[in-house]
């Protein structure tokens, strides 16, 4: 094989090598693109649809897609996982609009589940268990069953068809979190920052979007660490 042969499959060998890599970029570049328009898309319509509310409510939505109910005298009394009479009001106002965003044909194919996370703080219920974590983690999953509950017996839950009931319990978690995630005085997960528990701010609701982006993103993260 003369030396002019030898170069020309090396070079082949290079381009060939160059395409797959320009290939593989494009792909992880569109992918991390379609992430971030997603949530910023549905981040978008959910501040638009409630921006008047929050202050009422006292809720807030994160960039993360997770709205959080933050005013514990609002929601639940304590040690109990009935909901109150008023967050029973802001369920019946706040559910429809938020869960009519994400039946939209734009959006729904772009959603993975939906989680409704009770979060606690750190008190002891020995009447429940004597392990405070394990206690408070019956408290929190029994709220956040609550809302799925209380949901399920809305009128507009029956106006749904079938299919949107189908999706929605594919979406639907209730997750208790004890206090796992508890919170600070700044609203920081005070694993992070090292500062004592804020009971009032640690006892709160959170509704989560996980959307289809987050799963693909995480499988795109793992490709491109081995």
């Amino acid at each position: 094989m003369s030396v002019s042969d030898l170069m020309t499959g090396l070079m082949v060998i290079f381009l060939f090598v160059a395409i797959a890599y320009i290939s593989r970029v494009q792909k992880n570049q569109s992918v991390l693109t379609d992430y971030v328009e997603t949530k910023n898309e549905l981040h978008n319509k959910l501040v638009k649809e409630f921006e008047g509310d929050t202050l009422k409510w006292q809720m807030t939505i994160g960039k993360d897609l997770t709205m959080k109910f933050k005013e514990p005298t609002v929601l639940f009394a304590t040690g109990s996982s009935e909901l109150t009479p008023r967050f029973k009001e802001i369920l019946e106002e706040f559910l429809p609009r938020y869960f009519n965003i994400l039946l939209n044909d734009s959006l729904r194919s772009n959603i993975q589940e939906i989680r409704i996370e009770g979060h606690t703080d750190d008190v002891p219920m020995p009447s429940r268990h004597p392990d405070p974590y394990i206690a408070n983690a019956m408290l929190s999953q029994d709220r956040a069953l609550a809302v799925v509950k209380y949901f399920r017996s809305m009128s507009q839950f029956e106006m749904y068809s079938d299919k949107q009931k189908q999706l929605l319990e594919y979406w639907f978690t209730a997750n208790g979190l004890s206090y796992g995630k508890a919170l600070d005085a700044d609203g920081d997960f005070i694993i992070r920052s090292g500062k004592p528990i804020d009971r009032t701010s640690s006892r709160r609701v959170e509704f989560r979007i996980v959307t289809s982006g987050d799963e693909i993103l995480e499988n795109f993260v793992k490709e491109n660490t081995k």
